[in-house]
């Protein structure tokens, strides 16, 4: 059996942030036609690839999914073990924004199989929130934390975004000391990216608000990881951090260039040598199902040097490249290649070579997409 991850894109939100590039949709209107249309697309894709796989995880993105009912994504989550094997310890992760849930809610969608929630905190800056336009505040934040607790839920993961406009050092770290201290056991901290076609974007465009320079960021990156790893989050990818036995399982089928396939409006698949991915309107997702089933837009079929790439730079934003799997994919003829900016790397300290593996230290995590974009 081919372990197969298993994202299921929920379009809908309440309200749309002004850093935010994913496809989201502030309206109700076809949550009832996408319910039926993702039915169809599951069960077109089931029919081809649930034979000789496993979903070992689902994961719920968006937009907002915490605003659907618990009955709708428990809906979702029953017709998807019917048409798919689930691994029966299946990781099933729901997106969060606090503001959207209460205990209740978040009882019942453990109830219904949840058992991963991950909470789009941001801030724990009442300023920053309100810059970032979020419609929560620090105390909401927290206590959705909590109430996930009270549901229920041990996997819990929080989103963090540091080098905000006008943000020090001391703020970050208090973001960071008011995380570790409530019990969850996963942090993705992102650096603040301008994203074309944001409003955040326009803004810097027009001069209204400045973004802090690159040598801040990796101060902040730098800060983080420190900070975290000391405080008993092992930092197991460019951006994330667990505490022992609670890596995202989904998450890694990515970094570990496994398949995945993408239901739902923008969403993308990844099976062996093949990536496609579907038209982002909830109308034209729609109709397109209505069609033929399945809402592809257009696909690409990676060769050898593309699938080599992307096994590369994966491994290294994670866990490493692990030299006997790499070989035995590719060969050794890159490695040999590249044998020599290894040894100076190594003796930079950006990247540690043992238990057979090539893998970044936290002075090569800061400097990643440099380090990639001279070896690829």
């Amino acid at each position: 059996m081919i372990n197969t991850a298993l994202y299921i894109h929920i379009p809908f939100c309440d309200h749309k942030c002004i850093y935010c590039d994913f496809y989201s949709i502030i309206t109700s209107d076809n949550v009832d036609n996408f319910l039926k249309a993702l039915k169809t697309e599951i069960d077109y894709y089931a029919k081809i690839y649930s034979s000789d796989r496993i979903i070992t995880s689902l994961f719920f993105g968006g937009g907002t999914p915490s605003l659907m009912s618990a009955e709708y994504i428990d809906e979702i989550i029953r017709f998807s073990k019917q048409k798919f094997k689930f691994d029966e310890n299946a990781e099933i992760t729901l997106e969060t924004n606090p503001g959207t849930v209460n205990k209740e809610k978040l009882s019942a969608f453990r109830n219904y199989g949840i058992n991963r929630i991950s909470i789009g905190v941001q801030s724990f800056d009442d300023d920053d929130l309100k810059f970032l336009t979020r419609i929560h505040d620090k105390q909401t934040a927290v206590s959705t934390v909590y109430n996930a607790v009270d549901a229920g839920f041990e996997n819990i993961s929080i989103d963090l975004i540091f080098n905000l406009p006008g943000q020090t050092k001391e703020k970050w770290e208090e973001n960071l000391k008011q995380a570790v201290s409530l019990p969850i056991k996963h942090i993705s901290a992102y650096s603040l990216i301008l994203e074309r076609g944001t409003i955040l974007n326009k803004l810097v465009l027009d001069g209204k608000v400045k973004i802090q320079d690159e040598d801040y960021d990796a101060e902040l990156y730098e800060l983080t990881i420190e900070f975290l790893n000391n405080s008993g989050f092992f930092q197991y990818e460019v951006s994330n951090f667990a505490k022992s036995g609670y890596e995202c399982i989904h998450n890694i089928a990515y970094w570990h260039h496994q398949d995945y396939i993408g239901l739902g409006p923008s969403a993308h698949s990844f099976i062996q040598n093949k990536r496609w991915w579907n038209y982002s309107s909830l109308k034209k997702y729609i109709s397109e199902v209505e069609l033929k089933q399945n809402a592809m837009m257009n696909f690409e079929t990676l060769n050898h040097n593309q699938l080599q790439d992307e096994y590369i730079m994966l491994a290294l934003r994670s866990d490493g490249i692990k030299l006997n799997e790499y070989i035995k994919r590719f060969g050794s003829d890159w490695l040999e290649k590249h044998s020599k900016e290894f040894e100076i790397m190594k003796e930079q300290n950006l990247i540690e070579i043992k238990h057979n593996t090539i893998k970044l230290t936290p002075k090569g995590y800061a400097i990643c997409d440099e380090i990639l974009s001279k070896i690829l």
